[in-house]
């Protein structure tokens, strides 16, 4: 019998194959992107120094339902406007190992439209 892989493996394989190119620097950050079934989750992270410079989340804009895309188009424009106070305008975009669609393409979408690019 073939035993079937988990999602969440699979994610995981993607999202360590995507990391060993993709690195966030000071003038440069990366823009990592969690989502679980509750809510999502948005960090700009400084690599060099393992440093996180600003962050987001349904779950901090006390969302009533997080798990939507509504939720995450909310989500991108707060991390912008956090990024636009950090005086951050390039970022790299991590989606963690998901796909670009839906949630995710509703944040990064957001983003873009508030001042963020990538």
């Amino acid at each position: 019998m073939i035993k079937k892989e988990s999602k969440n493996d699979m994610r995981k394989r993607r999202h360590a194959r995507i990391r060993k190119s993709l690195s966030g620097t000071r003038e440069c950050p990366r823009l990592n992107v969690f989502r679980s079934n509750n809510g999502i989750f948005v960090q700009v992270i400084d690599d060099t120094t393992g440093t996180t410079l600003a962050s987001s989340s349904s779950i901090a804009l006390h969302l009533k339902n997080g798990g939507n895309v509504e939720a995450a188009t909310l989500v991108g424009k707060d991390i912008a406007e956090k990024c636009k106070s950090a005086k951050i305008s390039k970022v790299v975009f991590d989606r963690g190992g998901n796909l670009y669609h839906g949630r995710v393409q509703a944040l990064a979408e957001a983003a873009r439209e508030n001042g963020l690019e990538f």
